[in-house]
């Protein structure tokens, strides 16, 4: 249906005659409507789509397909893109590629053995620390490595007697550590020990940890740690300073202790050990339970002059303050000569009154007061606590006397427990004095002390005191009463007593045989209610209220969502000496995860108790990983999780999800990789909700293979979402530049014989657009309309303007009516599209035509509209047109564009309307509220482009007066036109003036103006812009340094052109891209070899190949001065390049061989050029076989000669008589029918049948 329509709409003609394009404009106060580009929900499809594609939608179902044939067919096609090449095994590589690959880094020592056939110990060496020392790079490429690991092992195995020297070895083992090849690392000392080399091998094994370590693979660095100690050597410091770390971040107890205590007994250069580890490793081996462990570790620490820190002190108390060994805690304290912070002490303090009474914790308290402990106010509270509920209150007075004659302030909680002690002992009538003395040291009485308070009342029924206590908490503002309200049902309210259960009657009974109590009236008065739970409840909350239970609290705030109130009561858990429960801990834990908190108090929550973390449950812990991973805390996430395993906790599938999309977001490749095998190991599969971020993240990273693997797993496990996670994954693919893929994706479901929807097609259309690869995008709509369906509004936006283009306009158009039937807003952003695509290929006709239309469909036209045709009209040169548009913009008050301005400004200057030209300017400047530079940086460059520099002067004094400053840009457009109008001086002055105010010129000027200068003779005023360029550290590109050592070199000044080469190198101002090649031969040319030798090095360390001529330069050279060898050694670099060397250079090298005697090396010369496909001179030939005659090798001269007519050469009469004069000094014989001088004559081209050889 969809492709008549389309052939019916190529059949209608589109171009019209029209009149004037505007006289059908109208104003609109229509204000302009963006639209935002989003793919459908493939969930969710119109209703008119479905009708559209109803044909379509019959083959979309994908419920019959092999999903898994379907992956494995685009995983094959496409393995490639994730898989290296197979590298050839360095053992089977020649000597000459592993020299190549290091010729970059370090040419002059990759030359001087790249004909070699034999490397000594001392090559080898000289190799590695020619790399070393003369790559730029301060990161090395693995590449290189493994070159360098090629060489060392080829000239190993050479001979079984080669030796390497051990510096060699030293060298080889570090750069292996530096790129990761850790296994040749492990085995070179093993490999050198069996051959008789002796190694120092303390550096390699240290640095082999460290990298073991770097890449998390604990257990070979332990294996490594345990061959050194199994030889006897003593790691470096930094080595047992990185593996200590790693060992307490994965809190290998037993190894970290073993690993730390060889390191205090070698003690190597322990002073300036890290004592952070040695302390996190004492922390660790506490919170173990190795209390002893941890102790000796500091005695043998502090015996060598280290101080651990008050940290490490405190938690060794705190173990044995867990282990209830409070004699040893005491004996380590006097050990040390030190005291216990107050945390620690007071936990101490609870503990001993928990365990052992106030008597015993009073004892120990004097103990550690003469060690120095400090006590502060909770430390006698916590004893004060324990003593009221021991029933001493005496005692709890003594230390609240203590308190206050240390001028501490005691904390509500210690009046608190005495004021409960009192009711406890019936002394409720001091209850009011001990609030009051509170109120008096400025402690505001809280909820807490008021209950306490009215239960205490209410257990010795003093009901109106509790009355009088209610009102006091109303002005206190804890609690509102009305007027209608019994004050009594309040306190029984607060105190969360049944008010309807309990019942305050008088007994008016003779005898007063019910009376309990009697009112301030003398009433006999009793409770009518169950007396057991009242005082079951009255007296809870008196014991409770003695020693504080802070977990209680903390689980009761935490319940409410009050998280910011339980993160303050953590903090007096702490300052109480007690310990927050699990229950307490998880209840937080999970507050703060559900809740907005920051995520720093859930880290800090972490740090402080790292026991709790590794005892919560696996729900817990799920949803730590997850809160982690969603707040950007990926390293921390993937420590909890690493160790759920080990105590058989289950990790959810939305806990995997969280850890793969954040590490998606900022882990590497390698590490999600890592996590992908655990998590599809256990099952793992996303939620469909989750699914579309996770493959996005996956597309981006590149990991398509696991992304194809993810694929098909959502589609086995959720059979009737299939098309929605293909159209999902689809969409992934072609978003992030793997268009193809997502195309071989379709092209198997087809195969399958079944057809995807428009939306899928769509999404393959926008792709191949965004890549560029337009005739696929037209291919697959072609593929669309066949199949009757519609492609998305947003395909059909990117599309029609390259299909106008590609000059298919007649296609752009059938797709405009077709995208355009439905609503009103889509219609009109196909016709912008096609408007788009008329203006940009100057079909402008075209565009009215449409103009037209759209005005006659009621679509007004926005200032996007507008600009493209000024753009149109503009590219068109019809001035009168976009006179016409602009005016009507203006009538429309449609603001003008940067666009707009720029086309017209173009148009006009190209014309010469200087009077327009300058009246836009002032509109621009008027009405607009563009930056003033923006419009005048347009009008300068375009005034530039047509020539008018003139008229350019006279803005320029427009700007002066109006006291405008010129920005960076405006100096660059400025500079580069006056140079391109070649008014010299002036582009000199305003770069000078542009350098001055600190603004950078463009490369491109700096380049552009050195060069002019020097094209102009003036070359001294291009050293003083050089000079100032290397004041400021400004690189000089290739064309400013070609200019300025040419110009030097055509002044005879050769000193001068070597010395400004020296400083550019000396300061590292040569760029990457840089090319010598036209140097090289002048200073080849000038007798400066060494010089033009050090250029072609240079390009080649910047990772730039210089070309055949500049070899051929050098060789030459080399030759003129009989330096073969090194002649020789640049050629076979030519050749390993695949350059193809001159036939004057191969010439020079023959002749040269020849002219020394070197008969063997030419004629291999001659031979190695023939296999190139290079055809010798005539002079090559004669002169090796004058060498050859000289020399008396008749034979050899006989073969030289047949291979020299093969060439089309004959030689000349003397060379023939040359030969045959010395036939009286061979000893051949005629041994057939003819004789040598018979077969030489016929050879050589005098038989009658021989009339076609070339003559010389």
């Amino acid at each position: 249906m969809l492709q008549s329509f389309l052939n019916a709409q190529l059949q209608k003609p589109h171009i019209k005659q029209v009149g004037s394009l505007f006289s059908h404009f109208r104003v609109s106060t229509t204000k302009n409507r963006f639209f935002v580009s989003s793919f459908a929900d493939p969930s969710s499809q119109s209703s008119s789509s479905s009708s559209e594609n109803g044909e379509a939608i019959k083959t979309n179902d994908l419920s019959a397909i092999d999903c898994s044939s379907i992956v494995k067919s685009v995983i094959l096609r496409y393995s490639h893109l994730w898989e290296t090449n197979g590298v050839k095994p360095l053992a089977y590589s020649s000597l000459k590629e592993h020299i190549l690959g290091i010729s970059d880094i370090s040419p002059e020592t990759a030359r001087k053995f790249r004909r070699v056939s034999q490397l000594k110990p001392e090559d080898v060496l000289e190799i590695l620390l020619g790399f070393q020392f003369r790559r730029g790079n301060p990161q090395i490429e693995p590449g290189n490595v493994e070159s360098l690991w090629g060489i060392f092992k080829w000239a190993s195995d050479q001979n079984k007697g080669f030796k390497h020297l051990p510096q060699s070895c030293k060298i080889m083992a570090s750069m292996l550590i530096q790129v990761g090849l850790l296994r040749e690392v492990e085995s070179l000392p093993a490999e050198m020990e069996t051959r008789g080399i002796l190694l120092d091998s303390n550096e390699i094994f240290s640095n082999l940890v460290e990298g073991y370590v770097g890449v998390c693979e604990s257990e070979r660095a332990i294996s490594v740690y345990d061959q050194m100690m199994g030889r006897g050597l003593v790691p470096s410091l930094s080595c047992y300073n990185v593996l200590i770390d790693h060992l307490v971040q994965t809190k290998e107890t037993q190894l970290v202790f073993r690993v730390c205590s060889d390191m205090v007994k070698k003690e190597i250069e322990l002073s300036r050990a890290k004592m952070s580890n040695i302390d996190n490793v004492i922390k660790l081996l506490c919170r173990d339970g190795k209390i002893q462990e941890g102790r000796s570790l500091v005695k043998k620490v502090m015996g060598l002059g280290l101080t651990p820190s008050s940290s490490v002190l405190d938690e060794i108390a705190n173990g044995y303050c867990d282990k209830k060994d409070f004699e040893d805690a005491l004996s380590f304290f006097a050990e040390m000569n030190c005291a216990p912070n107050v945390i620690v002490g007071n936990k101490i303090m609870h503990s001993l009154c928990r365990d052992f009474g106030t008597e015993s914790a009073d004892l120990f308290l004097q103990e550690l007061e003469h060690l120095g402990f400090i006590a502060d106010e909770i430390t006698f509270g916590i004893l004060i606590s324990w003593c009221c509920r021991e029933g001493k209150l005496k005692k709890a007075f003594i230390y609240l006397s203590e308190i206050l004659s240390r001028n501490l302030k005691p904390d509500k909680c210690s009046y608190n427990a005495i004021i409960s002690g009192v009711f406890n002992e019936g002394l409720w009538k001091h209850a009011q004095d001990i609030l009051h003395e509170m109120v008096d040291m400025g402690i505001k009485p809280d909820l807490s002390t008021f209950r306490v308070l009215l239960a205490g009342y209410c257990k010795a029924r003093r009901f109106d005191e509790a009355k009088e206590t209610v009102g006091e908490m109303v002005n206190y503002g804890l609690i509102q009463l009305s007027s209608q309200e019994d004050p009594l049902s309040k306190a029984f309210t607060v105190l969360e007593l049944d008010t309807l259960a309990i019942r305050v009657k008088r007994d008016n009974d003779v005898g007063f045989s019910k009376t309990e109590f009697f009112d301030n009236l003398g009433n006999g008065l009793y409770l009518e209610t169950d007396l057991d739970e009242y005082e079951k409840r009255v007296t809870g909350i008196l014991e409770d209220s003695v020693v504080p239970d802070f977990n209680s609290l903390v689980t009761r705030v935490c319940s409410r969502g009050d998280v910011k109130t339980a993160l303050v009561m953590v903090d007096e858990v702490a300052r109480w000496g007690q310990e927050l429960s699990l229950y307490a801990f998880s209840a937080l834990l999970e507050g703060l995860c559900a809740s907005c908190f920051s995520i720093k108090a859930v880290t800090g929550l972490l740090d402080k108790m790292p026991k709790l973390v590794s005892q919560v449950d696996d729900e817990t812990l799920n949803l730590l990983v997850q809160t982690l991973c969603k707040r950007g805390l990926i390293g921390m996430g993937e420590m909890i999780l690493n160790g759920m395993p080990q105590r058989h906790l289950s990790i959810k599938s939305e806990t995997y999800s969280a850890l793969l999309a954040g590490l998606c977001k900022k882990g590497n490749s390698s590490t999600i990789q890592y996590w992908w095998v655990l998590a599809r190991r256990d099952k793992w599969l996303p939620e469909p909700r989750n699914c579309k971020a996770l493959l996005g993240c996956l597309c981006q990273k590149k990991l398509l293979k696991e992304a194809l693997e993810l694929l098909e797993s959502m589609m086995v496990t959720y059979p009737r979402l299939r098309l929605d996670v293909c159209n999902v994954f689809l969409e992934k693919l072609c978003c992030t530049g793997f268009t193809a893929i997502a195309h071989a994706l379709m092209d198997e479901f087809l195969q399958q014989g079944c057809s995807l929807d428009h939306t899928a097609h769509s999404y393959l259309m926008t792709g191949f657009c965004k890549e560029k690869r337009f005739e696929e995008a037209f291919t697959v709509l072609e593929s669309m309309l066949a199949k009757n369906l519609v492609p998305c509004l947003d395909a059909s936006i990117l599309l029609i303007p390259q299909l106008c283009r590609a000059n298919r306009v007649e296609k752009a158009i059938a797709l405009k009516n077709l995208s355009s039937r439905e609503e009103s807003m889509e219609s009109f952003y196909v016709h912008s599209a096609l408007m788009n695509g008329f203006c940009k290929t100057g079909r402008i006709r075209d565009a009215a035509i449409l103009f037209q239309d759209m005005l006659s469909k009621g679509l007004i036209p926005d200032t996007g509209i507008y600009d493209m045709l000024v753009f149109g009209f503009c590219q068109a040169n019809n001035v009168q047109k976009v006179n016409e548009l602009i005016g009507v913009m203006m009538r429309k008050n449609l603001a003008f564009s940067i666009s707009v301005y720029r086309d017209v400004v173009r148009l006009l200057c190209k014309n010469g309307m200087i009077r327009p030209l300058l009246s836009m300017k002032e509109h621009m400047l008027t009405e607009n509220n563009f930056l003033y530079l923006v419009v005048y940086n347009i009008l300068i460059f375009h005034l530039f482009r047509t020539g008018n520099s003139l008229l350019v002067k006279v803005i320029l004094g427009e700007l002066h007066k109006k006291g405008l400053l010129l920005d960076e840009f405006t100096y660059n457009f400025i500079v580069y036109g006056f140079c391109q109008s070649k008014d010299l001086p002036t582009s000199v002055q305003y770069l000078t003036g542009m350098i001055s105010k600190d603004f950078r010129p463009s490369r491109h000027n700096l380049r552009t103006v050195i060069s002019c200068l020097c094209d102009s003779g003036m070359l001294g005023k291009a050293l003083e812009l050089s000079r100032e360029m290397e004041l400021r550290g400004w690189i000089h590109g290739s064309v400013a340094q070609n200019a300025i050592i040419g110009c030097l070199l055509s002044h005879g000044k050769l000193k001068e052109a070597e010395s400004f080469i020296d400083r550019m190198v000396e300061k590292d101002l040569i760029p990457d891209n840089i090319n010598y090649d036209g140097l090289i031969k002048r200073f080849c040319h000038h007798g400066r070899l060494i010089k033009a030798v050090e250029l072609l090095n240079t390009m080649l360390k910047k990772g730039n190949l210089p070309n055949s001529s500049s070899y051929d330069s050098v060789i030459q050279s080399f030759c003129k001065l009989n330096r073969l060898d090194e002649a020789m050694d640049f050629h076979s670099e030519m050749l390993d390049r695949k350059l193809r060397p001159s036939i004057k250079t191969w010439d020079s090298l023959a002749q040269k061989f020849c002219h020394h005697g070197r008969t063997a090396e030419a004629e291999s010369l001659l031979f190695s050029m023939i296999q190139k496909g290079e055809t010798p001179t005539r002079e090559m030939y004669t002169s090796l076989i004058n060498r050859v005659r000289f020399e008396n090798d008749l034979s050899k001269a006989s073969e030289l000669l047949q291979v020299m007519q093969r060439s089309g050469f004959a030689p000349d009469f003397g060379t023939h008589w040359s030969l045959i004069s010395n036939l009286n000094c061979s000893k051949e014989k005629d041994n057939g029918s003819r004789g040598f001088l018979s077969r030489l004559l016929s050879e050589s081209g005098f038989s009658q049948g021989n009339k076609s050889s070339k003559q010389g």
